[in-house]
């Protein structure tokens, strides 16, 4: 797998260069970059709360290495896994996506501390 920092060294160099994504690539683009802010949503949220990823994976029912697979954008989870993942973590879900931008973002449920 890419890393992202590869990925996106690569994008920046083609768009420098003028060439034109492919309608396949600029989804698969798509699909990473929004893998990527999940994975950073969980990550944020877990590290707020102070607890492990072997901790997060036994209140979500999963391993610490899927745990650490989805953190680095490495998967694309389930509604039913973001589900999960919220109530483990005590969390709201918030996904807004507009156009092309999009934001992610775990949150205290309202009323709880984060």
């Amino acid at each position: 797998m890419v890393s992202h920092a590869q990925w996106k060294l690569a994008r920046d160099r083609k768009a420098a260069q003028g060439v034109a994504e492919s309608p396949e690539a600029a989804r698969h683009r798509e699909e990473i970059r929004l893998a990527f802010e999940l994975g950073q949503a969980v990550f944020d949220r877990r590290r707020d709360l102070g607890i492990s990823q072997t901790e997060l994976a036994r209140r979500a029912g999963m391993t610490q290495p899927q745990v650490s697979k989805l953190e680095l954008g490495g998967t694309v989870p389930t509604v039913p896994l973001l589900a999960r993942l919220a109530r483990a973590m005590d969390s709201e879900l918030r996904l807004t996506l507009v156009g092309e931008t999009s934001r992610v973002a775990f949150t205290a449920r309202e009323g709880e501390a984060a």
